[in-house]
């Protein structure tokens, strides 16, 4: 049986070990959005939930052109390839455990995502020189990009994925967690320029700005604290 979702974990230290608890795969239903009444819940990304990632991915042609959401596991010097070769590198990764996002869905279908992981997993962030000639301790995670589906923006699904990657790091040991959103306060711009979510939104969820590295777009970081218990199996 599903239960609620937890609030996004307090501050404190942890080490984090990329590995899944007891019971990770585990939906949860959503409560917490002030709003009409939506009938959420949050899984994983995980072999068992490929599919429904990949239909929402095709839905979209790809995204951005063929990314499947593989863009920021890559590094420099592995240069372009067409969107077959980046769907599967996509599985392969979910396959060995090595891509993580929270999956919100709607029924059986995804309806976006928040994508998270250890720092080595996630090497390629937007304004890399920036970031790192500011760079002290790397941190324990990064949550570096988020999808909606088209016809579900607006509804506060990217609020619920960012809640949810938060407790699944939690249940994964905590630690120090950076995102990299944009600010365009009382401005109006293209959603493809806020898949690294809204400063607003992460600043709701407890992110704290640590520095400024392009026009838009902010280091912001929380620490989480493990959860005490793995989730509890359905």
């Amino acid at each position: 049986m599903a239960s609620r979702v937890g609030g996004p974990g307090t501050t404190s230290g942890g080490d984090t070990k990329p590995r899944r608890p007891k019971g990770f795969s585990v939906g949860h239903k959503w409560t917490g959005f002030a709003g009409p009444p939506l009938s959420l819940t949050s899984k994983p990304l995980a072999p068992e939930t490929w599919p429904a990632f990949a239909q929402l991915v095709e839905k979209h042609n790809g995204i951005f052109g063929g990314c499947w959401c593989i863009s920021f596991h890559l590094t420099g010097n592995e240069g372009k390839h067409g969107a077959a070769a980046y769907r599967s590198m996509k599985r392969r990764l979910v396959r060995e455990g090595r891509a993580h996002a929270a999956l919100v869905f709607d029924g059986t279908k995804a309806v976006g995502w928040c994508q998270f992981g250890p720092t080595a997993e996630l090497p390629n962030i937007r304004s890399r020189k920036a970031y790192e000639n500011g760079l002290g301790k790397p941190p324990d995670w990064r949550i570096t990009c988020f999808f909606i589906d088209r016809e579900r923006r607006g509804e506060g699904i990217a609020t619920v994925a960012l809640g949810e990657a938060l407790r699944y790091i939690a249940q994964l040991g905590g630690g120090t967690v950076e995102a990299y959103p944009e600010d365009y306060t009382n401005e109006r711009t293209s959603n493809s320029f806020l898949c690294s979510g809204t400063l607003g939104m992460f600043e709701k969820a407890g992110f704290r700005k640590t520095r400024k590295i392009a026009m838009r777009r902010w280091v912001v970081a929380r620490k989480i604290r493990p959860a005490r218990a793995p989730l509890e199996a359905g």
